[in-house]
């Protein structure tokens, strides 16, 4: 896809109403640190638009990066993110539940998953609940360029058992920094859209 305009158009915290878009939403999920906002970032062709951070938990509420009017990347609040209270990690929850849970133009779910660790039990469980409302989520393994090329095999084995994927699930190792995946991705998206 051609990139002719972004814009941030809608930020939804934990009482915001959400929109109700006309175009199709594609949705990025994750852990607070696996490189959710580098990757939008990557999409959009910009450097850095999708807020990024040393800091893990820094997006705490569903940002909707309208792409040429014609369809939304949605940034889901990051999980797992050990350093905020237990209210606020509920908060964020219901506030990603509710958005598949309400979202009249979702089409795809990607999971986002470092690629160096094996998935966590949130990380499991985050797969099984977006199965659950009917989508079959994609992977991405992000940050690949941190580990060796040999080693990649092994670790994508690694996230398909541990999470214990469906067969058909599609996984795709993704680099921010080389922008490996980037096109594969986008043409993930497309078919959805």
């Amino acid at each position: 896809m051609v990139i002719k305009s972004v814009n941030l158009e809608t930020v939804c915290g934990y009482t915001s109403k959400l929109p109700d878009n006309a175009c199709p939403e594609i949705a990025f999920a994750g852990k607070s640190n696996v490189g959710k906002s580098s990757l939008i970032n990557a999409l959009m062709n910009r450097k850095s638009y999708a807020r990024t951070s040393a800091t893990p938990g820094k997006t705490q509420t569903i940002n909707y990066y309208n792409i040429n009017g014609e369809l939304y990347l949605v940034d889901l609040p990051g999980y797992g993110y050990a350093k905020v209270s237990e209210k606020e990690k509920q908060q964020w929850g219901k506030l990603i539940e509710r958005y598949l849970y309400s979202s009249k133009q979702l089409k795809a779910v990607f999971l986002l998953i470092d690629i160096r660790h094996d998935p966590s039990a949130n990380d499991k469980m985050m797969y099984d609940w977006i199965v659950s409302k009917g989508y079959r989520p994609i992977i991405i393994a992000t940050k690949l360029d941190k580990i060796k090329r040999s080693q990649k095999e092994k670790h994508l084995k690694a996230i398909r058992q541990g999470i214990g994927v469906l067969p058909e699930t599609e996984i795709v190792p993704f680099s921010a920094l080389s922008k490996q995946g980037r096109d594969e991705i986008w043409e993930l998206m497309e078919r959805y859209v």
